[in-house]
């Protein structure tokens, strides 16, 4: 079975998880290294965000 490309850019995924407080582990671990609760925080500050944005671009 193949592996899917994720949705998240790098760089947007570096931005979220320094926000969240565990970017020194993906440094270190990389991101086979975090958490799942993290991963799933890491989704939902993501959405969190796409919504924001299609709110403000509605204005």
């Amino acid at each position: 079975m193949s592996r899917r490309h994720g949705m998240m850019s790098d760089q947007l995924k570096e931005e979220i998880a320094r926000e969240l407080g565990f970017y020194d582990t993906v440094q270190e671990e990389g991101w086979g290294g975090i958490k799942s609760r993290d991963a799933g925080n890491m989704v939902k500050q993501a959405v969190q965000m796409a919504e924001q944005s299609m709110s403000e671009n509605k204005k």
